[in-house]
Parts: C-alpha cells; sequence; structure tokens
C-alpha cells in the first residue's frame, strides 16, 4: 500500500465527526508530519477537540528528509508544506489535504490527492459510512468549508443526490 501523508484539516474534522479510524481502515498506516502534529499538540493545549497523535497506533510521525521544498511555499501553513514536501519525497504516496491552494500546489508537483470528502466517498464506497449526506451536515455545523456545487456534486458522486 503507498504511503499516505495527512494534514490537520482531515484529522480534525474525522475526530470531531467519530470518523478518525476510517484513516486506519482506509490507509492502513498514516503518516502525520512533525509539524501536523505540533498544530495537533497546540490545538489540543487550547481545548481544541483533537486526538492524542502519539496514541493512534496506526499513525507515524515523520520529518520531510529534505528541507528544501519548504521554502518555496511561503504562503502555506507548516503542515501543508510538510505533507507536500514529504509526497515528492516518497514516490506513489497520496496526500490528504483540504486547503485549495495546497491542493493545487499539489496538482502542479504531480502529487496523488484527496481530502475529507474524498475520504467520505470512499468510506461509503467500502460501505465504512452508510451515508454521506448526514455527515456533511456534521461538518457543515463544525465550520468546514463547503460551497454548495461541490456539497451537491459530493453528494450526486455518493448517489445521495435528491435532484433526479
Amino acid at each position: 500500500m503507498p504511503e499516505t501523508i495527512c494534514n490537520t484539516s482531515p484529522i480534525q474534522y474525522l475526530f470531531q465527526c467519530g470518523l478518525l479510524d476510517l484513516l486506519r481502515s482506509l490507509y492502513g498506516e498514516v503518516v502525520i508530519p512533525k509539524a501536523v502534529a505540533a498544530e495537533i499538540h497546540q490545538g489540543r493545549a487550547k481545548g481544541i477537540s483533537l486526538p492524542a497523535i502519539d496514541l493512534l497506533g496506526w499513525a507515524r510521525i515523520k520529518a520531510p528528509k529534505d528541507p528544501a521544498l519548504l521554502p518555496l511555499m511561503t504562503d502555506l501553513g507548516p503542515g501543508e508544506r510538510e505533507v507536500l514536501a514529504l509526497a515528492v519525497e516518497t514516490p506513489n504516496s497520496l496526500a490528504i489535504l483540504d486547503d485549495a491552494l495546497a491542493c493545487r500546489y499539489a496538482a502542479h508537483l504531480g502529487i496523488r490527492l484527496t481530502g475529507t470528502l474524498g475520504i467520505l466517498l470512499r468510506a461509503k464506497q467500502q460501505r465504512l459510512v452508510s451515508a454521506v449526506a448526514p455527515i456533511i451536515d456534521q461538518l457543515d455545523q463544525l465550520h468546514f468549508r463547503l460551497d454548495p456545487a461541490t456539497r451537491k456534486a459530493v453528494l450526486r458522486m455518493a448517489d445521495e443526490s435528491s435532484d433526479e
């Protein structure tokens, strides 16, 4: 199985929806960049509902070997930069990112990519969740950024579209 590298927001939103175990179920071991682990530790210290990364047996914290790529992406946060740097270092890896700009960088760099919504679609295909719509509603309550057109497209891909 190719290496899967995850950013903070998918971990946060899946955890807050009670679905963090989808990462393990779908991808086995998941690499958490060192900067992402630091963001999660800082968030937990501020009282944000986030998992204790150190206690996740399927998560492995890793730092990029070659930080040369990191300064080139000044408009991204440290977590996104390290996800992309690790993905560049690891051929055939999968990056899990939600940030639109980070996704554009990933596409430009030829990195395979998914996000929280892609995880939910894959989980439904594999019958790990019965429906995506209620989870998207929950994400909406958590202030996950999702425009109406994307919501409609995701529900259509999940065969949950109401506009037949």
